[in-house]
């Protein structure tokens, strides 16, 4: 029988944030069995550990190979899964530094402990940010139903990768981004063709504050709570394009729409190209 666990991330409430499946044991299962439990538990994504590859590094009994599943599909790499297994962790072995082996690389975690909530922090594999092309992003905003007048200026669309790749568009108001109503089928097709996990949908509400939205047609789901691997990906996106400070600690609020609010908080540091993000968790009573 296995122990599937239920965590939320990036929030304190089991109510908020973004539920996550946590199996913290799943040698016994093959490719098709986590992707059953993926499925039956209906969460955007749900993690799975094994025993960690040779020469991963690591403190012993802290390093370990993840890997994560949407309902549809396995996906390289998932933020709020890792938030969500790290502090699991952190509640069984204490709080300290965790190590991953994912699909996209190595990923470090960092679970400290504030009064009653574990935090976790995950460091990114070196992000990178690229064009996308006019008639991709027309698609896009077809897709969205989203006209071209809506967009942020100022925050141009790119396609950023901290992970999996997630195609950024800005909306100008934050009535925008709220009144989200998409063609599921046609975002979907377009994301599979580019490889995009999600469509990271952003308004900037000041210099370092940001509320997001992610569309996640393709992991079967109509719209993803809360979203590190995106918010990792944005944080890359916004330091590429000099849009903050180098040194910078950003605040992203994410799920209020969905009435599951959530906080991510973004660290980019001077000299380190990778993308820091980090928030609390909690479990998710049966």
């Amino acid at each position: 029988m296995t122990d599937v666990l239920r965590y939320t991330a990036f929030s304190q409430d089991p109510a908020g944030g973004n539920p996550a499946g946590v199996v913290l044991d799943a040698a016994g299962l093959d490719d098709a069995d986590m992707l059953a439990i993926a499925a039956e538990l209906g969460y955007s994504e749900s993690a799975f550990l094994t025993a960690p590859p040779e020469g991963l590094g690591g403190e012993p009994g802290r390093a370990y190979t993840i890997r994560y599943f949407s309902p549809k599909a396995e996906v390289p790499f998932c933020g709020h899964a890792t938030v969500a297994t790290a502090v699991a962790l952190g509640e069984r072995i204490g709080p300290g530094e965790l190590v991953f082996a994912t699909r996209a690389g190595t990923v470090p975690v960092t679970v400290t402990e504030d009064g009653d909530t574990l935090r976790a922090t995950l460091t990114s594999v070196e992000p990178h940010v690229e064009d996308v092309s006019p008639d991709d992003l027309t698609e896009a905003l077809a897709a969205l139903d989203w006209p071209e007048a809506d967009l942020d200026p100022a925050l141009p669309p790119r396609i950023a990768f901290a992970g999996a790749r997630h195609l950024v568009l800005a909306a100008a108001t934050r009535e925008r981004l709220a009144d989200l109503a998409y063609d599921f089928e046609r975002l979907a097709a377009l994301m599979l063709r580019l490889d995009l996990t999600t469509v990271q949908l952003v308004w900037r509400g000041s210099d370092t504050v940001f509320h997001v939205r992610d569309p996640f047609p393709v992991g079967g789901v109509v719209e993803d709570p809360a979203t590190g691997a995106a918010a990792a990906a944005f944080g890359a996106y916004l330091r590429e394009l000099a849009l903050v400070p180098e040194e910078s600690v950003l605040t992203l609020h994410q799920g209020e729409d969905l009435g599951r609010p959530g906080v991510l908080t973004v660290t980019l540091r001077t000299g380190d190209p990778r993308v820091r993000v980090g928030g609390a968790g909690t479990s998710i009573p049966a």
